[in-house]
């Protein structure tokens, strides 16, 4: 059975990351680890774009205050596509909670604070796919690159 190359996840540099100038790095590193980035903009969305993207969260306590940090500035939307993308984005961001993140891990190297922790990533694939439809109603790229039999069995 061939691997499966156009498993899809959902990445967002939240308005900490942006504000740092942090976003060039975050490219690079899901790049130099293989991905293929199949979509991306800088975005400022609003109240009820956001609820409805974090709709999961709604009635936690931490809610209000998240939903007025995210409209604090821009954010940069991307969508990645390669082999097990959900899992692999998310080990990529590392915990949660900056503190638990490892060296190495986005979060790990930049941010110290739950309420700042610079990225936001798909925790699922069924949750990409909604992430995707939501940030990128007009749809995603398909391309090849030239370099994907190298980094993919195929």
């Amino acid at each position: 059975m061939a691997p499966n190359i156009r498993e899809r996840t959902y990445i967002m540099v939240k308005p900490d990351g942006v504000d740092r100038g942090l976003v060039g790095d975050i490219i690079a590193r899901f790049e130099r680890r293989g991905f293929k980035l199949i979509a991306a903009k800088l975005a400022s969305p609003g109240k009820e774009h956001l609820e409805k993207h974090y709709a999961d969260l709604m009635g936690k306590p931490f809610f209000p205050g998240m939903i007025q940090y995210m409209l604090s500035g821009p954010v940069f939307a991307m969508v990645w596509e390669g082999l097990d993308a959900v899992k692999t984005g998310r080990v990529m961001l590392g915990a949660t909670n900056p503190l638990e993140s490892g060296p190495g891990t986005i979060r790990g190297d930049y941010a110290l604070a739950v309420g700042r922790n610079i990225c936001h990533g798909s925790d699922s694939v069924e949750n990409a796919e909604k992430e995707i439809a939501l940030w990128f109603p007009e749809g995603v790229l398909q391309y090849t690159r030239s370099q994907e039999s190298k980094v993919f069995e195929i």
